[in-house]
C-alpha cells in the first residue's frame, strides 16, 4: 500500500488517495461497485486532512483513537467524495490491527446501507509496509481531531 498526493487548487490543501496494489483504491470500490449494478458507482475521492481535523496520520490510518470527523462508529471514512467533501459520498472501512498486519474489512457506504459489500474481500497488509507509507503523509494531517 501506498498513498498519492495531488493539490488540488479548488479545496487550496493536498489530497491524499490511499493505492492499494498499484491501484487507487477509489477505482478498486468503484469497480466492485459497477459490477453489482449499482447507481451511483463510485465518485469517490482521496481525503484532505488539511481540510477537515483527522488528528495524526498514524492514529486515523490505524484506527485508533478517533473521535472527529471522519469515523464514525469505530469506521473509518478511507475515501471521500469526488469533490473533495468528506462527508458528502464518503466510504468507510474497519480497521483491524495485529502486531504484524493491518486489516480493512467491514466496507460500508454510509448512504445507501442497503449495499452489500462483504464480497469485496478484506485487504491484508503487512503492518511495517503499512505504517512506512503513513509516515510518507503523515506531514499532512493535523495533531488533533475535530471535537
Amino acid at each position: 500500500m501506498t498513498f498519492r498526493t495531488d493539490p488540488s487548487s479548488d479545496m487550496n490543501a493536498v489530497e491524499v488517495l490511499a493505492v492499494v496494489d498499484g491501484r487507487p483504491f477509489s477505482e478498486i470500490v468503484m469497480e466492485f461497485e459497477a459490477s453489482r449494478g449499482w447507481d451511483p458507482a463510485g465518485g469517490y475521492g482521496g481525503l484532505f486532512p488539511g481540510v477537515f481535523r483527522l488528528g495524526t496520520a498514524i492514529e486515523y490510518w490505524l484506527g485508533v483513537g478517533l473521535t472527529g470527523f471522519g469515523s464514525t462508529g469505530g469506521r473509518v471514512w478511507v475515501l471521500g467524495c469526488e469533490c473533495g467533501e468528506l462527508g458528502c459520498w464518503p466510504f468507510g472501512v474497519t480497521i483491524v490491527t495485529t502486531p504484524d498486519t493491518v486489516t480493512w474489512q467491514s466496507f460500508e457506504q454510509p448512504f445507501r446501507r442497503e449495499r452489500d459489500y462483504s464480497a469485496l474481500p478484506p485487504f491484508i497488509f503487512d503492518r511495517a509496509e503499512y505504517v512506512a507509507a503513513v509516515t510518507t503523509v503523515a506531514h499532512l494531517f493535523t495533531r488533533t481531531a475535530a471535537p
